[in-house]
């Protein structure tokens, strides 16, 4: 059970605790008046139905503030946990859920899907959780299938606030025959086709969690952090805005500015959009949210609007702010970096300073972090 806390009315303060109900199909809300010499409930036992529990944490985050996260002791760790789970013997979660999250007329299909761990494969924020998909290794016969890696999309509470689960965002890769233009299952991708098929209770083998380049620094609450993602590369930013601006974490207090580039190529496949919508909403002078779609935007030269052409438009305050001590984070395809390296190489040198020394520097101050795959 997670609890919400409201914006005050008048001189009251208003508490929204919600709890999974046992058939997992819904939420139980409940609205605590303090005013009141008793505890009074809006319906009692009331259901909320939804189709998932994404879209109703969805509906509930647009009216309530934050939400209050167990168990604690998942703040008490001073290091990463790493690779508590090796490919030769991985852990057996199950699929809780699996949601579709774009629209009709995004190029290909995403999933959000959420992994029971059962709190066994605890992680951090900007951490990967390894999956083993079933069957044999196709290049090694009699073997087994080999890891793939998955940014994780939630805190380490998970999407139900209580530390036992975990959250992807996968994409469907699929190979379409560039001469007849029909897709080739053969050529499929093993992995995300698993996890993009699989129905709740399904098993799935994870490793893990790996991963430091990643990690949110929180050593100062009130830092900048500049995050830059192209599709699914979103995964680490929904768990970095999360625990800043969606759970109340007593250890760990934003205060600082989360600016986030997110490039799609259309409206509908923007992910999360809902949530980063709500944070702009309730904390503007703490989240800026900016995307750049291919097929919709054009840049300054009439071209196609990609997340590099976005980091241009604000490149002077982009490059204030890191001058300033700020963290910037890439993640996603390994082919949006030598256009984004491209683009800040440009922009400094027409600053009048050198692109190579500045990211040593940035390296060096550990501001730089980068993983694409």
């Amino acid at each position: 059970m997670g609890s919400m806390v409201l914006p005050s009315q008048g001189s009251t303060r208003d508490i929204v605790t919600a709890s999974q109900s046992p058939n997992c199909r819904g939420v139980r809300v409940q609205v605590l008046w303090p005013q009141f010499s008793r505890n009074k409930f809006l319906g009692e036992g009331l259901e909320l139905s939804a189709r998932s529990r994404l879209s109703t944490q969805l509906r509930l985050t647009k009216i309530y503030a934050k939400v209050v996260t167990i168990p604690i002791e998942l703040e008490e760790a001073t290091e990463p946990p790493i690779n508590l789970f090796k490919p030769k013997e991985p852990y057996t979660a199950t699929i809780k859920s699996n949601q579709k999250i774009v629209g009709p007329k995004a190029p290909g299909e995403t999933c959000h899907i959420v992994i029971d761990h059962g709190g066994n494969v605890p992680y951090w924020e900007g951490q990967s959780y390894g999956v083993i998909p079933p069957g044999e290794n196709p290049k090694k016969p009699g073997m087994p299938n080999t890891v793939r890696l998955y940014s994780i999309a939630s805190t380490r509470y998970g999407d139900d606030f209580d530390g036992k689960t975990a959250s992807l965002c996968v994409r469907r890769a699929v190979y379409y025959d560039p001469e007849t233009g029909k897709e080739d299952p053969a050529k499929k991708g093993i992995c995300s086709n698993f996890l993009c098929d699989s129905k709740p209770g399904d098993k799935v083998l994870i490793t893990g969690p790996s991963g430091k380049v990643m990690l949110l620094p929180e050593d100062d609450q009130k830092a900048c952090h500049i995050m830059v993602a192209t599709g699914t590369g979103i995964a680490p930013y929904r768990g970095y805005l999360r625990r800043m601006f969606m759970e109340n974490v007593p250890t760990f207090k934003f205060e600082g500015l989360a600016w986030l580039f997110l490039g799609v190529a259309n409206t509908d496949s923007l992910l999360y959009n809902e949530e980063f919508i709500s944070y702009q909403k309730q904390y503007p002078k703490n989240f800026r949210y900016d995307i750049a779609l291919s097929r919709e935007q054009l840049n300054k030269k009439g071209g196609k609007m990609y997340v590099q052409d976005k980091i241009e438009e604000y490149s002077e305050e982009i490059f204030k702010l890191l001058d300033g001590g700020a963290h910037i984070y890439f993640c996603g395809l390994k082919g949006m970096m030598p256009g984004i390296q491209d683009t800040l190489k440009r922009v400094a040198e027409e600053r009048g300073e050198s692109w190579d020394q500045k990211l040593l520097k940035l390296k060096k101050n550990k501001q730089w972090h980068v993983e694409v795959y």
